[in-house]
């Protein structure tokens, strides 16, 4: 099950990736990138996101899964959502919340795109990168707080505060 810090290292892997490899196809990156650029972040979106990711929290709890048997990363928005959709009770999590697996997985890179652009116009003299959407950026500056507090409820679920180190036997 992948749980929020999974969630994160896949986001940085996919995101790393992109910007130094031909990837997958670079006519499926583009794809990817295209969808997320065009993404409109708003406040029902959060809201289903937030109720989302709290079920997915819950959900790795319960289940106890924390291992990431898979070390494959997956490069696209399509791999990603075929990766959530195989694990148990994600699909139904996300009805619940009101979200398909793949508006979950845009939402999040949105976001999480929206927040590197909002850093990176702190930068002296830095200007939006290309096909990011100036509202997106603006919707993460307003929404900076709730999405903090998202990012410190999934830190409370990450498995690795629960898990035993192997060394100590």
């Amino acid at each position: 099950m992948p749980n929020m810090k999974q969630i994160s290292r896949t986001l940085l892997a996919i995101t790393s990736l992109a910007l130094m490899l031909p990837g997958p196809s670079q006519a499926q990156v583009d794809r990817d990138t295209q969808e997320i650029n065009s993404y409109v972040l708003t406040d029902a979106g959060l809201a289903r996101y937030a109720k989302a990711s709290k079920a997915l929290g819950a959900l790795a709890k319960v289940s106890g899964d924390c291992e990431d048997e898979d070390d494959d990363n997956p490069k696209t928005i399509d791999e990603i959502v075929v990766k959530f959709n195989a694990t148990p009770g994600v699909t139904t999590a996300l009805q619940g919340a009101g979200m398909t697996t793949r508006e979950f997985v845009v939402f999040m890179m949105s976001i999480f795109q929206s927040g590197m652009a909002s850093w990176a116009l702190t930068q002296p003299g830095a200007k939006l990168p290309p096909g990011v959407s100036m509202a997106n950026v603006d919707f993460y500056r307003q929404h900076e707080a709730a999405m903090a507090g998202l990012n410190q409820a999934s830190e409370s679920n990450d498995c690795d505060a629960e898990e035993p180190d192997d060394d100590s036997e």
